[in-house]
């Protein structure tokens, strides 16, 4: 086998073991059976909802056993393929199996991210929320830029992005915004976003061009449906209304709609502004505090067992989990990934898969994954 092909044939198999790993496999076709069994049992759909459950967790596991065997299938018949031209000695039969396992190894790492994404709420959809940290206009227009960012990726993957709250900041920027992303795996995908992003560059809020570090923070959880349920008491409740703020036209409001909650026990905070009616963002506002309080109840069963886990308002600014260098010369470098672009749109949609697939692939093996440098 050509180095090419063999460097593919690796790729292939080590995306089907993480995926094998990631499933438990054995127990996973022990699990499919019964599933399959209990589906064709009429006595099910007595109780509907648990019959949704049954048939949404059958699905899901029947697509990731069946494409790890197809991918199975199809390398090995690739790979006689290209034994079958190597030993007649035609070269364009190696050529074109050599090219289906380039293809084959391509969809074996596409299909490994879907398939790890089989956390308990990574199908969901997601909101983003985005605050400035210190630092007035500088961190303002920065936490405008990751909103900017996260809103053309998210497009870019054809998921729908909705605006559910927006501060404007003083002079540029904004102090704070809230999306909601619609799409399958939206939140998986953006999960591993949380944290705190800073950007260094020359400022143009600077008449003597001085160099300027600014950092923001990024919140994201999963929007949670009528199968979860979470209890929360009004007396713990700090509701306020506000007139919404920002750029202008639609977006401000002439009475106060916009609802803010404050969950006192937990010191959460949640508001929306993307409606008129002071009822619905009311409503939105519940449901964005629901998922804020699942997504903390999923973290700390999660890191249980590690002592890992920190509240949000112990981690310090200090703590990024990306940093961009943007030079004068308007390049924007991502110094986890490489990836450097004219765009910081185009640099963060080249940074996220190949880290969101890294982080994905260490949260099975409990090993550090590097991220290749791309140019």
């Amino acid at each position: 086998m050509r180095a090419e092909g063999q460097a593919n044939i690796d790729r292939i198999e080590a995306a089907l073991a993480l995926v094998r790993q990631s499933l438990d496999w054995e127990r996973a076709l022990r699990r499919l059976d019964e599933l399959n069994a209990r589906v064709q049992d009429p006595d099910l759909w007595n109780d509907p909802k648990e019959a949704q459950a049954i048939s949404r967790e059958q699905k899901t596991l029947e697509t990731a056993v069946k494409t790890v065997r197809e991918i199975g299938s199809e390398m090995a018949d690739a790979i006689e393929f290209v034994e079958l031209g190597e030993a007649e000695g035609d070269e364009d039969v190696v050529k074109e199996g050599l090219a289906s396992l380039q293809k084959l190894a391509d969809r074996a790492d596409a299909d490994k991210v879907q398939a790890l994404l089989s956390g308990e709420a990574d199908g969901n959809d997601t909101y983003i929320e985005i605050h400035a940290g210190a630092g007035g206009t500088e961190s303002q227009d920065w936490a405008e830029m990751l909103l900017r960012m996260y809103a053309r990726w998210a497009e870019r993957r054809g998921f729908k992005v909705e605006t559910v709250e927006y501060q404007a900041g003083d002079q540029a920027g904004i102090k704070s915004a809230t999306l909601l992303v619609k799409g399958e795996n939206a939140y998986g995908y953006a999960k591993t976003e949380s944290g705190v992003h800073r950007l260094v560059r020359i400022s143009p809020y600077d008449s003597s061009a001085r160099r300027h570090t600014s950092f923001s923070s990024v919140w994201v959880y999963p929007v949670i449906d009528d199968n979860i349920e979470i209890e929360i008491n009004d007396s713990d409740l700090k509701i306020d209304t506000y007139r919404a703020s920002g750029a202008g036209g639609q977006h401000v409001n002439t009475t106060d709609s916009a609802v803010r909650i404050t969950h006192q026990p937990t010191g959460i905070v949640v508001a929306s502004q993307n409606d008129r009616s002071q009822h619905k963002n009311r409503a939105t506002a519940m449901n964005m505090l629901k998922a804020r309080l699942f997504e903390r109840e999923m973290a700390e069963r999660e890191a249980a067992a590690s002592g890992e886990y920190q509240e949000k308002t112990e981690i310090g600014w200090g703590h990024q989990i990306r940093s961009y260098v943007l030079q004068p010369y308007q390049m924007v470098k991502d110094l986890r990934t490489g990836v450097t672009s004219s765009s910081p749109d185009d640099v963060l949609d080249g940074a996220l898969d190949p880290y969101i697939s890294a982080a994905l692939a260490q949260r099975v093996t409990g090993e550090t994954v590097e991220v290749e440098d791309v140019e």
